[in-house]
């Protein structure tokens, strides 16, 4: 037997009150209480910024209601209704969503590490002790036309979940549980599905183009007529490093012998179009002028490494590490840099004497959700690169050509464009 459940409507005076409760009660205040929002009507209500981890909103309501950048860890979202509710870099770490209604719903760059999206249904006992289900106005782990573009689904719990035609664009997705998911026409173009397991998945039409699907679990998974231009699985892509003749180590020595004996001694290294996501960390490691033209270097530790006029045009470096690197004159021209971390990086010119420099050239590269801060851009060419909520906080961007970037979403301050850099046709930039 089958019961609807009626919801309580509040008005935002009301839900205010609630809240302030529960973050008296977060931060350990006399008169806190734990906010109990069950079986709640709350659409179209604000609650962007507040929060309210831990809280309960079983049954809820909140259709069409602002939860920008709030704070929603742990809390209980059983069988809710969120159709069209904006998520908008909220935080939903380890949050209760089995049975919840995502359609049409906003989460761009939304924390959901370890989030549960499993389908479900409620019960409840009436007086005699009898079971009967309760139906609300929403329609079980359903997240069709939702978007998830650049959240964060790691180790996420999917299974079984409705998802198609939902946007996962860029989102990372490493060890995800999506088992007998339906994800008809879903768009996973850049994601980070490594180590996620697809078994019995429906991803019939669905587009996988540059998707990272190495060690991903996909028996029995339906990809017909599925995208899957240059995805990332477990089989090479181009050369291997066995191909070199010798190992790696030996040629790394060779190069550096040649970076330090101005070409007298060694041989300059050239890695262009090797896959060298299994060779050995390369951090700190003296790689100047290297040539790695279209080269996979997917995931690598290169931190503090030294990468001077080096030339890596369009070399794949997602989710790679070049923090505190020295990149002054690098090429990187159409590179894919998703998700890397540059923190900290020097990308000044390379200066030779008084009349020649040489200008770090990034033009045309990914740099979706990339960590840029406080890294020095001076004189950087950016022209035309994607650096849609990239994080360019503290950088230094005196004279840097960003004509034609694309800026959507980008944590940029002001002041960091107050010494002259170039913004001739920039789409999407917000202060």
């Amino acid at each position: 037997m089958v019961q609807n459940r009626t919801l309580k409507r509040l008005d935002q005076t009301q839900l205010d009150q609630a809240v302030r409760r529960h973050e008296m009660f977060r931060n350990a205040r006399v008169g806190g209480a734990r906010a109990n929002l069950s079986f709640c009507d709350l659409s179209g209500l604000d609650l962007s910024g507040r929060d309210l981890a831990h809280a309960d909103f079983v049954g809820v309501s909140l259709r069409g209601a602002n939860l920008a950048g709030a704070r929603l860890d742990c809390a209980s979202f059983f069988v809710a209704d969120l159709r069209q509710a904006n998520f908008d870099g909220a935080s939903l770490i380890k949050a209760d969503l089995r049975g919840a209604c995502l359609r049409g719903a906003i989460l761009v760059g939304a924390n959901l590490f370890e989030a549960d999206l499993r389908d479900g249904s409620l019960a409840e006992k009436d007086r005699s002790g009898h079971l009967h289900m309760v139906q609300i106005d929403s329609s079980p782990a359903e997240a069709d036309g939702a978007d998830l573009s650049g959240a964060n689904l790691t180790n996420a719990r999917m299974s079984g979940i409705m998802a198609i035609h939902t946007d996962f664009s860029d989102a990372v997705m490493r060890g995800c549980k999506l088992v007998r998911a339906t994800m008809r026409g879903a768009n996973f173009t850049g994601s980070n599905m490594e180590g996620a397991d697809l078994s019995g998945a429906d991803l019939r039409g669905a587009c996988l183009r540059g998707a990272v699907l190495t060690g991903a679990t996909m028996v029995m998974a339906d990809l017909t007529d599925a995208d899957m231009e240059e995805a990332l699985t477990d089989q090479p892509v181009g050369r291997v490093v066995a191909e070199l003749g010798r190992s790696l180590e030996e040629l790394l020595a060779d190069h550096m012998a040649w970076v330090g004996s101005s070409g007298a001694q060694g041989a300059m290294l050239d890695l262009s179009g090797f896959d060298l996501r299994h060779a050995p960390s390369l951090a700190h490691m003296c790689l100047t002028m290297l040539r790695a033209q279209g080269a996979t270097l997917y995931g690598l530790d290169l931190s503090g490494v030294q990468l001077q006029a080096a030339v890596l045009d369009k070399a794949d470096m997602r989710g790679a590490s070049l923090a505190d690197g020295d990149l002054r004159g690098i090429s990187l021209r159409h590179a894919k840099l998703n998700n890397a971390n540059l923190r900290n990086v020097n990308l000044r010119p390379l200066v030779f004497d008084e009349q020649r420099s040489r200008p770090a050239d990034l033009s045309g590269a990914k740099l979706r959700y990339a960590d840029l801060s406080g890294a020095c851009l001076r004189s950087v060419n950016l022209g035309n690169a994607d650096l849609s909520f990239a994080n360019l906080r503290g950088c230094d961007l005196a004279r840097t050509d960003l004509t034609g970037a694309k800026l959507f979403g980008a944590k940029l301050e002001r002041r960091s464009l107050a010494e002259g850099a170039i913004l001739d046709g920039v789409a999407g930039l917000k202060l």
